[in-house]
């Protein structure tokens, strides 16, 4: 895995990994546009199964707010991303893209004007007439501003509902699990990006639309959802698929919203024979 920091067209700088970089001579790269939460060092095992599978490059990056990445805007909106995907496409010489949760709806409202060929998402965390809903953030923001980020933390992931079992536990409870968690590494990271998850959530239902827009999509769409995950993101892509004939729309068994990092072998093949297509 090789990594660099690239510019964007604002004068920004995002921290970029690749692997199988020594393979770009065998076509385009995929690059991955990662989930809030998270950063790009938790699609690391994902990336190295994908390219190795695909005899082809993945890039994944970290998004504003994350590693050595600039920070994010006080007044970020989606199309920040949508700028910082298209400088690593350009970077990167990539055309297909792969966008989880968060990074799904990125790409799939970037990919309506950016040169990209083939898109593949999974739950993809996008708002189509008015599919996501964040009732919660005025709790958070009144968490936070009484300085308590172990139930500000809560409530945000018993709004997002991507935690299975941790989500659904009393807020309570879920509070004094934070606590306990605080000092782990996986404690500090949520704590890191809970400011930007809630931009990110805010700015997802901003940018929402009905599902006729998404007609500017490539013809080859590859939309997945797991089966386990939240409701709402097949709610979103049930809609788009209706809408764009060429779409593939598969839901993947026995899997949860965290199945791209847990990279199952089931969803490397599914897309590898699409990225391969």
């Amino acid at each position: 895995m090789t990594r660099e920091n690239i510019r964007t067209t604002d004068g920004g700088t995002i921290e970029l990994f690749s692997t199988g970089a020594e393979l770009a001579s065998a076509g385009s790269g995929v690059v991955v546009v990662p989930a809030s939460m998270v950063t790009a060092a938790d699609y690391t095992r994902f990336a190295q199964k994908l390219s190795a599978s695909l005899g082809r490059p993945v890039h994944s990056f970290n998004r504003r707010g994350r590693g050595s990445s600039s920070p994010q805007p006080e007044d970020y909106t989606l199309d920040v991303d949508i700028h910082d995907l298209d400088a690593v496409m350009r970077h990167t010489s990539s055309t297909d893209v792969f966008g989880h949760s968060f990074g799904g709806a990125v790409a799939l409202h970037a990919a309506r004007t950016l040169p990209v060929e083939r898109l593949a998402v999974y739950d993809p965390a996008v708002s189509v007439n008015h599919s996501v809903t964040a009732d919660w953030t005025t709790e958070y923001e009144k968490a936070t501003a009484a300085g308590d980020d172990d139930r500000a933390l809560a409530v945000l992931l018993r709004g997002l509902e991507t935690g299975s079992a941790l989500s659904r536990m009393p807020l309570s409870m879920l509070t004094l699990a934070n606590k306990l968690a605080a000092g782990t590494p996986l404690g500090k990271q949520m704590r890191e990006l809970m400011k930007t998850g809630v931009r990110e959530i805010k700015a997802i239902i901003a940018a929402d639309m009905p599902a006729e827009p998404f007609l500017e999509l490539p013809l080859e769409t590859l939309i997945i959802v797991g089966e386990k995950s939240p409701a709402y993101f097949g709610v979103a892509c049930a809609q788009i698929h209706e809408v764009l004939s060429g779409s593939s729309y598969t839901i993947l068994p026995g899997m949860g919203h965290d199945g791209v990092n847990k990279a199952p072998d089931k969803l490397i093949t599914a897309l590898s024979e699409f990225f391969a297509s």
